[in-house]
């Protein structure tokens, strides 16, 4: 078998890398270790940003995404028992965030990749990268019936996650790893109910974060600071029902709507980047290359990021023979990787409880809340982190 691009993952960034490549005339083939069932079944939300549509629209893809998306245009923080909005849209030209979830957006790339006849092989099993720094490294994998394939190719791409085999295929010597862990999770449930809010409400409460969010006018999405180490039977509903409550009451007459629970799970709060992105004919895009905590919404954004420097990087060499933008595809896209990472951490800071901290710590929190909701210049730093920085503004 032989191909320009090997992609290694069915996720969003290897999908759309496969997507764009598709578009420019660049033949790939997308391998994936799960089936199409268990990627499209794998439920996790999704806050597009605005280049993050813009881009999804131009591949073709958009949409069922611009008929099913809830656009919003700002966002609330909440404490001290009061809500105060932040105008996204206001604040950045025009600019506004979709919530659209991870498997909706899977979905719609698997279709594509599907109609197009485009290779996508699911099931496959003990996927090998060989000869990465030689011009014709080789994918080795087992197919679902065991047979041994090996793919040729000019390129291959690491899309297969944190825990996929690419980084790893990066020599230890060459690879450097930045990680933080924090001491704290999300414990995630999605409602059967209406919606409580029009935008994202994310709440600082001396008990612990939450967040409110709408996944459809009929499910709703919400979220709870909780252990790391936490298990979904520690929160009987009652239990869920009044420490949310507490979280986000106030003296403003607002009160979340309760409904049927129907989906528990507890998220661990991480941040990790790896250095370089590239080595030899491998290029690592999305999670396999860094890891932010759900706080700031990038983690998606940042896959389609990494994959939309990389389809013009190889469409620059495919189409010219020069092969700079892939000399500097892991410079280029660390730029917007770090920032985004510094936004997720600043948000992760601002909004949780660290319980090993002092009253203090608690005081400059609420001070740094303050500050962000009353003053303009501060409330549009946010704004446009939030909503997503031009691609071009953040590869500077």
């Amino acid at each position: 078998m032989r191909t320009q691009v090997g992609i290694i993952g069915a996720g969003p960034a290897g999908l759309l890398l496969a997507q764009l490549l598709h578009l420019r005339g660049i033949e790939s083939v997308v391998l994936e270790t799960r089936t199409r069932e268990e990627i499209e079944a794998t439920i996790r939300a999704g806050v597009l940003e605005q280049g993050t549509v813009d881009l999804l629209e131009e591949s073709g893809v958009g949409e069922r995404m611009r008929r099913e998306g809830l656009v919003h245009e700002g966002v609330i923080l909440r404490f001290g028992g009061r809500s105060h909005r932040i105008d996204l849209a206001e604040l950045t030209g025009g600019r506004s965030i979709m919530v659209y979830a991870q498997h909706e957006v899977i979905r719609d790339l698997v279709k594509a990749r599907l109609d197009q006849g485009g290779p996508l092989l699911f099931g496959v099993k003990d996927v090998s990268l060989l000869d990465l720094d030689t011009s014709l490294p080789t994918l080795r994998f087992h197919d679902t019936e065991g047979a041994v394939h090996e793919l040729g190719c000019d390129y291959i791409a690491g899309c297969d996650g944190f825990h996929g085999v690419s980084r790893p295929a990066i020599p230890s010597r060459v690879r450097k790893e930045y990680a933080r862990v924090y001491p704290f999770g999300w414990f995630g449930i999605l409602v059967e109910a209406p919606p409580a809010t029009e935008e994202l409400i994310y709440a600082y409460h001396e008990r612990g974060f939450a967040l409110v969010s709408t996944r459809s006018p009929q499910i709703q999405r919400l979220y709870l600071q909780c252990n790391p180490d936490d298990e979904t039977g520690h929160w009987p509903d009652t239990r869920i029902w009044e420490e949310l409550h507490t979280r986000l009451a106030g003296g403003d007459g607002w009160r979340l709507t309760e409904g049927r629970i129907f989906q528990k799970s507890v998220i661990a709060m991480r941040s990790f980047v790896v250095e370089p992105m590239q080595y030899g004919r491998l290029f690592l895009a999305g999670d396999a290359a860094h890891i932010v905590p759900p706080t700031g919404a990038k983690g998606l954004n940042l896959a389609v990021a990494d994959v939309r420097v990389l389809a013009q990087s190889l469409a620059a060499f495919y189409h010219s023979g020069h092969s700079n933008l892939l000399e500097r595809y892991s410079e280029t896209a660390l730029r917007r990787v770090w920032r985004a990472e510094h936004f997720s951490w600043w948000m992760t800071s601002m909004l949780h409880r660290f319980h090993d901290e002092s009253p203090f710590h608690h005081r400059l929190q609420l001070s740094q809340l303050q500050y962000v909701t009353g003053s303009r210049a501060a409330a549009t730093m946010l704004a446009e982190n939030y909503v997503g920085l031009p691609f071009d503004e953040a590869r500077g």
